[in-house]
């Protein structure tokens, strides 16, 4: 049983993947709230499907790109719970995720973008052709890479002069990244997290002496 879940955007997702399919999937109703809902989603999934978290055989997370800490809140949890189950975990770009259900769904053409909300007027943004990754994901403001090729995820919703043919999906969903490292749809890595731009805190700065 494979426990899925991505905390890239403003949403936490969570799913279970019996090896066949996609058997339960839960989106936190509250953004933003990371930390407070993450757990609580997961034990609604188990609970959905009456698996408790020794049934677990193997854990998947987003990686990002996304905020700093709604990343690691989820990469965090991964790797705590494949600790204490001692269980493998598969990281996957959520890009990628976007892509693949976009690609499933049949709402994009040969060719297309991803692009999702970075924050600071720019993007996230990557490129894909005929199911792989041909470009990013790197962060970039939407003025520099406006295009007409379709465009899967938030970017366009919030760009639409940028992005004029915009498509869903528009935010990863747990079941479909389930389904992608199920199935091997997209490269799988440790369990890190793609930032692409420094976190919003700093150090402090040392005290000035007083003279």
């Amino acid at each position: 049983m494979l426990l899925a879940f991505d905390t890239s955007s403003p949403t936490v997702t969570a799913a279970l993947h019996d090896g066949t399919d996609v058997v339960a999937e839960e989106v936190s109703q509250q953004p933003m709230k990371h930390g407070e809902q993450l757990m609580p989603t997961i034990q609604r999934v188990l609970d959905a499907v009456g698996v408790v978290p020794r049934d677990l055989t193997a854990l998947a997370v987003g990686v990002g790109p996304g905020p700093f800490t709604g990343l690691r809140v989820g990469l965090v949890t991964a790797r705590t719970l494949a600790h204490t189950l001692d269980v493998p975990v598969y990281g996957v770009c959520s890009l990628d995720v976007l892509a693949v259900q976009a690609i499933d769904t049949g709402a994009v053409p040969e060719e297309f973008v991803v692009a999702t909300d970075a924050r600071r007027r720019e993007v996230y943004v990557a490129t894909y052709a005929d199911g792989v990754r041909t470009g990013g994901p790197e962060v970039r403001k939407p003025v520099d890479v406006a295009t007409q090729a379709p465009v899967v995820g938030e970017g366009a919703t919030l760009y639409p002069d940028q992005f004029p043919d915009g498509r869903e999906p528009l935010r990863p969903s747990a079941g479909w990244l389930a389904r992608t490292v199920a199935e091997e749809r997209a490269p799988l890595t440790d369990p890190e997290p793609l930032y692409l731009r420094r976190p919003d805190t700093a150090a402090p700065r040392p005290p000035k002496q007083v003279s």
